[in-house]
């Protein structure tokens, strides 16, 4: 049975990049463009695995839509990637402390998306993988 993801964007043209390189692998692939519409998804879909950028337009960013997520004792269990461009220390801090379970920085290659989705959905990740996935 495959694993189900949910990509969550607002730039349709990196939601086709992550889709297009996580179709190499069985996954069931939704897709958000928002942060609303992910916590949507997320009860609707129940994802194993949430990729989602940190800076979105509208009431939820990317850290405000992980802490959701994470606080929600019926999608809690969702592993939760943040992706973005924003590299600094206070950025990993951030999503440590919004509770993801790791952190892609962009550019990504497809590889090192691939590398990260499957260590987290092994459960490879940990805090210490948040700065490990940005390096």
């Amino acid at each position: 049975m495959p694993k189900r993801v949910l990509i969550v964007d607002d730039h349709p043209e990196l939601r086709k990049l992550v889709r297009l390189t996580l179709q190499l692998q069985d996954f069931e692939i939704f897709e958000a463009d928002s942060g609303r519409r992910a916590l949507e998804l997320c009860h609707a879909q129940s994802p194993h695995l949430v990729i989602l950028d940190v800076m979105m337009p509208g009431e939820l960013d990317g850290y405000a839509t992980c802490a959701a997520i994470k606080a929600d004792p019926a999608v809690s269990a969702s592993k939760v990637i943040l992706l973005t461009a924003r590299a600094q220390q206070t950025d990993f801090d951030a999503g440590r402390k919004a509770g993801s379970d790791a952190y892609l920085t962009k550019p990504f290659s497809p590889l090192e998306l691939i590398e990260t989705v499957s260590r987290v959905l092994d459960g490879g990740s940990s805090p210490a993988a948040l700065v490990a996935a940005a390096a």
